[in-house]
């Protein structure tokens, strides 16, 4: 292993001598554009990438999967670790052309496999450890993608934006708790590895960035998922709002009384229209103007007698739990989960 440790450096220089390669040898040496604006920031510090590999905690025979590896410099030390392969998905062809010639200098081409194509698109083999330096843009899709997909994995080692990282390891309470942090607790336990300066990236990025564990719970939820993001992304929709508050506006009430309406006429029990993609990153905050006004309420459509009949229900479910008064970033998992439960119970639907 030594020897492929020794020529983690780029294509132009290797690293002289045996043990951890200098900082230069990792340092980008041009040969293409790379595009900010695409999230395109090398991670070139040696130390940091090797510290990432071993809190990665991989196991001989782990198959990985490697968003977004660039030139390679994070995925020619996956490939010299005792993991059986790696599978890395690019959708930049210079990037693929990079790392496959990367690999192949390195004599280990039989453990890579590239896949070309959109990380959030793309159908991601089998794989026990996900290790991923994530462009901003596509964190939150990327995480629900993991967590809410037909995927079953050990453990996610991600380099995420730093204020992002607070947001999705944030506890109730907290100023950064979220709709992200509440959908992933729900199914996995995230935690904060260590923090990674901009420094260490070439083109540098305006930000600091984060190393999170994201660790799968091994018994799935007592609860319908795709119901329970509807229902968050409708408590969060305006964080700053008491639950009552929320629940109080026409344009939910008549919303809810649509969705649960139609569930209703599901007979076969299939799930409505929801997507596992909207985990909540960057978009809870208050609804804005434009949307609460929107014209089409579907208001024609139903009596007054059934929506104030609705209007007692949801009051009602909120005064049994006592949670009208309180807002949701102040609520844990287990008691917004019992809120769903008796909305449910009195045929409230979200999706």
């Amino acid at each position: 292993m030594s020897r492929h440790v020794a020529r983690f450096g780029s294509f132009r220089a290797a690293a002289s001598g045996p043990g951890p390669a200098p900082a230069a040898a990792e340092a980008w040496d041009g040969r293409f554009r790379l595009h900010k604006q695409r999230g395109q920031h090398l991670l070139t510090n040696p130390r940091v990438l090797d510290s990432i590999v071993r809190r990665a905690a991989l196991c001989p025979g782990d198959a990985i999967l490697e968003v977004g590896p660039g030139t390679g410099n994070l995925t020619a030390r996956l490939l010299a670790s005792p993991a059986a392969r790696v599978s890395a998905v690019e959708i930049d062809q210079r990037m693929v052309d990079a790392v496959t010639a990367r690999a192949g200098a390195l004599g280990l081409a039989h453990k890579l496999t590239v896949i070309k194509g959109d990380a959030v698109e793309a159908d991601f083999p089998e794989f026990d450890v996900c290790v991923a330096n994530i462009p901003y843009k596509i964190s939150s899709l990327l995480i629900a993608k993991l967590l809410f997909g037909p995927y079953r994995f050990r453990t996610a080692t991600l380099l995420l934006q730093k204020e992002f990282a607070r947001r999705l390891i944030a506890s109730p309470g907290d100023s950064e708790y979220n709709r992200l942090a509440a959908n992933v607790r729900m199914v996995a336990d995230a935690r904060l590895l260590m923090d990674v300066s901009k420094r260490d990236f070439v083109p540098m990025p305006k930000v600091d960035s984060s190393l999170v564990e994201i660790r799968p719970r091994a018994a799935p939820p007592d609860v319908n998922l795709a119901e329970w993001l509807a229902f968050t992304r409708a408590c969060f929709g305006q964080k700053n709002k008491t639950l009552g508050a929320i629940f109080k506006k026409k344009r939910k009430l008549l919303e809810l009384f649509r969705t649960s309406r139609g569930a209703e006429g599901r007979r076969d029990g299939s799930a409505g229209d929801s997507s596992f993609v909207a985990l909540g990153g960057d978009d809870d905050g208050d609804i804005s103007d434009s949307e609460n006004n929107d014209s089409h309420d579907g208001a024609a459509s139903f009596s007054e007698e059934e929506v104030t009949a609705f209007k007692a229900k949801i009051a009602g479910a909120l005064e049994s739990t006592e949670l009208a008064g309180k807002r949701p970033s102040k609520l844990s998992n287990d008691e917004l989960l019992r809120l769903l439960r008796l909305f449910n119970e009195r045929g409230i639907r979200f999706q």
